[in-house]
């Protein structure tokens, strides 16, 4: 019952080349960067990764997009990554954008069982007609665009049908973990770190604090330990702010 490992190269030591990879966070929040510090120590390449976004240029994944072992990422946004945009613009990178609701529903799914689903989000655009570029060539055209999706109509409405999503792998940041698996997450850390989690087959976490069984309150349990398979203690230094905002000092008058 004890999933607690010593090193986190332990728990990505057999993550093959070309695994799919739920990795959770959301912008900088929830990143579980020292299991991504530990993939690039580990040169694992041609990683398929299904994540909100691709992290910054220097941090998150885009430590394993700039060493270029990432091929292709489902995503919702590019964001703020200038080498993931330089990637897929220059036919390097294959790029699924999923509009975030969606991406969100298809991991849950995974994690449930449940093939697809049916919804309204992208119902008439290129979501549904298909055409959208996941591959520009080296020339500037689409090598590889997405497909039409099958529509049905409900209740006078269309709505598209969106497959689930499952992964080899899943990668997620907790705020506290018991050895037995049970998560915590810390606010807005509680985005798509549980979706992902629930969505791979074999579920590793890092936790900024790992406590005994019983010391986290039933209650308080975001992630039951059946879906964990892995936990590491995660490097309790390498953590950002997304965007510093302060107030400005008062004077004294």
């Amino acid at each position: 019952m004890d999933k607690v490992l010593d090193s986190p190269a332990a728990a990505v030591g057999d993550i093959p080349d070309g695994a799919v990879l739920a990795v959770g966070g959301f912008g900088l929040c929830g990143i579980p960067s020292t299991l991504i510090g530990a993939l690039v120590s580990a040169g694992t390449t041609g990683l398929r990764v299904v994540s909100n976004n691709c992290g910054v240029d220097d941090w998150g994944l885009g430590l394993l997009l700039r060493a270029g072992r990432i091929s292709r990422m489902t995503s919702s946004y590019v964001g703020e990554n200038k080498e993931f945009a330089r990637q897929y613009l220059a036919g390097e990178l294959e790029v699924e954008l999923t509009p975030q609701g969606t991406l969100a529903e298809r991991l849950r799914a995974g994690g449930a069982g449940i093939p697809a689903f049916f919804t309204p989000a992208g119902v008439g655009t290129q979501v549904e007609e298909g055409g959208l570029p996941w591959r520009y060539a080296a020339d500037g055209s689409v090598a590889l665009a997405s497909p039409p999706k099958e529509v049905r109509e409900f209740g006078g409405r269309r709505y598209l049908l969106e497959e689930a999503i499952t992964a080899d792998f899943a990668l997620v940041r907790a705020e506290v973990a018991d050895r037995h698996g049970n998560c915590a997450f810390h606010a807005a850390a509680r985005n798509f770190n549980p979706l992902c989690a629930t969505a791979g087959r074999i579920t590793l976490v890092e936790a900024d604090r790992i406590v005994e069984p019983g010391e986290l309150d039933p209650d308080a349990v975001h992630l039951p330990g059946v879906y964990v398979d892995r936990v590491v203690a995660a490097d309790p230094e390498d953590r950002r702010i997304e965007r510093r905002t302060v107030r400005p000092a008062l004077q004294e008058v």
